[in-house]
């Protein structure tokens, strides 16, 4: 007989450990370890920052296969896979004796994303416990808002110790002795006690389809596109944009460590209250926070430090909504395939964004490139205003 499948505080656990380890050495990968790669190899560095687009395309490429791959299979093999693709990844980054292989290298990598972070990680948790997912996916996204507070510091310390290299194979070595593991601890069962089994509703059947639901699937593809690619890009820039506000670096940088605590306290707030309204809220307070947000950046440096916290709560609860209303509106039998596709637009225009804004502040300044930003964030209310009213007249919500 199988053993006693582990509980839920156990498995998201387990897979936010995985995540914490999974987003550090990807996307917050550059910030720490460019400057040495760049310093010890000559390699340009936007070639070597570019490694997170070559990785984030890669992982759009092949989501809607892993979304797929996980409503049949479950997502245990598939975040098992992304592990070993990130040891063989980095392995391949500190190995790189060139900048095509280091760029290959990063091919592996976005393998590795679109298997393993969040998109991945949600599907499975979906798949896994059906319409109750909701909790877990946001105490997911909990354990990934600490990456860059764990990783960075870690980067830091392993580069200047042994040198990026050894801090890629170090890494590479930590997804197979620690991460696998833990993804190993999700359970092999498609679902647990019939949770994602289908049912007569029409919300969780493999074949039913909701009333309007082209309409609602491209409303919520484009808010969550729109979201993703004003998030790269502040991500990116974010120093940038605040010392153009007049701050000098040393104080653009301590109201950019807001951040981070910004992201984490909005998503407590909605792991304690957000069982009680719908997931649709959670992605109307995203966009409205983000647009309030980058508005105040613009508006003047009294307000930067507010502005900052206001925007990252918005962005933060944003990927708690990126799993939660999708599952809410079309149920969870077909959770995993929709969470593919619709991850697909999202995490290209992730991956070219950073680029875009790099373009746009070139070209047009700083000041352009936050009213554009604010320009698309206001598109993104109006946006998730019409999904609400059409959700309304549907009785979805």
């Amino acid at each position: 007989m199988m053993g006693r499948e582990p509980g839920r505080h156990i498995v998201v656990t387990a897979l936010g450990i995985a995540q914490i380890l999974g987003w550090g050495t990807s996307f917050y990968f550059p910030a720490v370890l460019a400057e040495p790669i760049v310093a010890d190899t000559g390699w340009p560095l936007g070639l070597v920052v570019g490694g997170i687009s070559v990785g984030l395309l890669v992982a759009g490429l092949v989501s809607p296969r892993v979304g797929d791959v996980i409503a049949k299979a479950g997502g245990r093999p598939v975040l098992a896979s992304s592990s070993i693709l990130f040891a063989a990844g980095l392995a391949g980054i500190g190995l790189a004796p060139s900048l095509p292989l280091y760029l290959l290298a990063w091919v592996v990598v976005g393998l590795a994303m679109g298997t393993g972070l969040y998109d991945a990680a949600f599907a499975a948790l979906g798949r896994l416990y059906g319409q109750d997912a909701r909790g877990p996916i946001t105490t997911l996204t909990l354990f990934g808002g600490f990456a860059s507070t764990v990783c960075w510091p870690l980067s830091a310390y392993l580069v200047q110790k042994y040198g990026w290299r050894e801090t890629c194979l170090i890494y590479a070595a930590l997804h197979l002795v620690v991460a696998l593991p833990l993804q190993l601890v999700m359970p092999a069962r498609v679902a647990i006690d019939g949770a994602a089994k289908p049912s007569a509703d029409k919300a969780d059947s493999a074949t039913a389809t909701l009333p309007g639901e082209g309409l609602i699937f491209a409303l919520i593809a484009l808010v969550l596109t729109l979201a993703a690619g004003i998030g790269a890009i502040v991500v990116v820039h974010l120093l940038i944009f605040l010392q153009a506000r007049g701050v000098d670096y040393a104080a653009a940088v301590t109201i950019g460590t807001l951040f981070g605590p910004a992201q984490v306290g909005a998503r407590v707030v909605e792991r304690l209250f957000g069982q009680h309204y719908h997931p649709i809220w959670t992605m109307v307070a995203a966009c409205v926070l983000m647009a309030v947000g980058l508005f105040l950046i613009g508006s003047g440096i009294s307000i930067l430090a507010i502005a900052v916290i206001l925007y990252g709560a918005g962005y933060g609860i944003s990927w708690i909504a990126r799993g939660t209303l999708p599952l809410a509106l079309f149920g969870a039998e077909r959770y995993p395939r929709l969470m593919g596709r619709l991850a697909f637009p999202s995490l290209i225009v992730q991956a070219l964004s950073p680029s875009a804004g790099a373009w746009l502040i070139e070209r047009q300044g700083e000041d352009l490139a936050i009213v554009a930003l604010t320009a698309f964030a206001l598109v993104n209310v109006v946006l998730i205003g019409v999904l609400w009213v059409v959700c309304r007249r549907k009785q979805l919500i």
